[in-house]
């Protein structure tokens, strides 16, 4: 591991652990890739729902679903990870309920809505609560003075393997287009591709990844359940006492509104705005996981190197000029410019703001601190695609607006991100 150094990590970490939770990285980012940015977003608006005038907007209104019934249960989940040590557990359950969810979508086609939005709902739950628990498992494979490097190791690594899923489902899809076939023919093969990998790329972690958090009950079931609440209220009671916590979770409340945006909705704007066939798009998603991948590992460098909060600002300055340019774009090629300007800022400001809560996070509360942390980024992953489906819907389908008006959040996240301030030792940390 020439840039994966040991030295990296903390004591006793080896090499194949953290590859292993790298994978899982890996594994999961073929569905956000596939299911929700590139393939099947555009499916369901355009086949699913025959391009109805509300088909936009039932689509965020099922993202948002979800992922309000990860808001619900995941606080009690992670303080239960926390009390019992089991975050593993959870993580490997959670997948193999999003892969399960994902072989659903292999099932849908032209009306089948209620079938789509059941699988939908069932798989982007689980895939939030997988991810919110592998990223808990941060602070404890990674040194102190390395988290940022760490974390973008899992965010590059999880953006090849979305490249590998989308490269073979563009290959199933040019190679059934050409034979006359529809997207309704290959949509569901996709799908099929994009489970496969998922539970092949997860098994190093079920496999090779240690939990190294130390129980802290053995209560019963019932016995858990209520300590878990009392931890997840002392948690909360605790919150204004981690003051640059709450800065960061206002502020992650507002710029994850405008990437889950993107992620959502990026094939629905290519197609709708821009004109850009399923194809293009899939090739379009496919390049831009290029330039996440490279942005993810180069930042975590950077961040190390400049502070996490100093990084993410830059994220959230190049998030701005995306939509600038995005919004003001009239051919494809420009378009492209945008594309890869979010390229760039979207793995880099994502892993900047996981690092940052292992930075000021308490080492025994990190799970529940990870859970609030995620808990705000599902509430802007509501708040976002709800907003710009609600622009479009008023607006008789204006697209270009609402992604004007995505740009407000970014411009918000990086007001609140302003006052947020690092301890002298933390920012020491940072710099090494």
């Amino acid at each position: 591991m020439s840039l994966f150094s040991l030295k990296h990590l903390k004591e006793g970490v080896s090499g194949r652990e953290v590859l292993s939770w790298a994978a899982f990285d890996f594994a999961n980012s073929g569905y956000t890739t596939v299911v929700l940015t590139a393939v099947f977003n555009a499916y369901f608006v355009s086949v699913i729902c025959e391009e109805a005038s509300w088909a936009t907007l039932l689509w965020t209104t099922v993202i948002a679903a979800s992922n309000i019934l990860a808001i619900v249960s995941m606080p009690l989940i992670g303080a239960a990870s926390d009390l019992k040590a089991n975050k593993k557990f959870w993580t490997v359950l959670m997948s193999l309920i999003c892969i399960a969810g994902t072989v659903g979508l292999a099932f849908t086609g032209t009306g089948t809505i209620v079938w789509a939005v059941l699988m939908v709902i069932v798989s982007n739950f689980a895939y939030n609560v997988g991810e919110t628990l592998n990223s808990a498992f941060l602070p404890e494979i990674a040194d102190d003075r390395s988290i940022g490097k760490v974390s973008g190791w899992g965010w590059s690594f999880g953006y090849c393997g979305g490249l590998l899923t989308l490269g073979l489902s563009l290959a199933v899809v040019l190679a059934m287009q050409s034979k006359g076939f529809t997207a309704e023919d290959y949509v569901p093969y996709t799908m099929l591709i994009t489970a496969v990998i998922f539970f092949i790329a997860a098994l190093p972690l079920a496999l090779w990844l240690k939990e190294r958090a130390v129980p802290r009950t053995q209560s019963s079931f019932w016995s858990l359940v209520k300590e878990s609440q009392a931890s997840l209220i002392k948690t909360f009671k605790s919150l204004p006492a981690h003051r640059n916590f709450a800065w960061l979770v206002a502020s992650g409340l507002f710029f994850q509104g405008g990437i889950a945006v993107v992620v959502t909705l990026a094939a629905v704007y290519a197609d709708q705005a821009m004109g850009f066939t399923p194809d293009e798009t899939i090739l379009l998603v496919l390049l831009v996981n290029i330039t996440a991948a490279i942005g993810a590992f180069a930042f975590g460098y950077v961040e190390d190197r400049i502070g996490h909060k100093n990084a993410l600002i830059v994220t959230l300055f190049i998030w701005i000029a995306m939509v600038g340019v995005a919004y003001f774009a009239q051919t494809k090629a420009l378009f492209w410019v945008a594309a890869n300007l979010a390229g760039i800022a979207m793995g880099s400001s994502q892993s900047a703001g996981r690092a940052l809560v292992g930075v000021l996070a308490p080492e025994k509360d990190r799970a529940a601190f990870y859970s609030f942390w995620n808990m705000a980024l599902w509430v802007a992953n509501i708040i976002g695609p709800m907003t710009y489906g609600l622009i479009t819907w008023v607006t008789g389908n204006d697209q270009r607006l609402a992604l004007l008006c995505t740009g407000m959040f970014f411009v918000v996240g990086l007001i609140f991100l302003l006052p947020m301030k690092l301890s002298k030792t933390k920012e020491n940390f940072q710099k090494i």
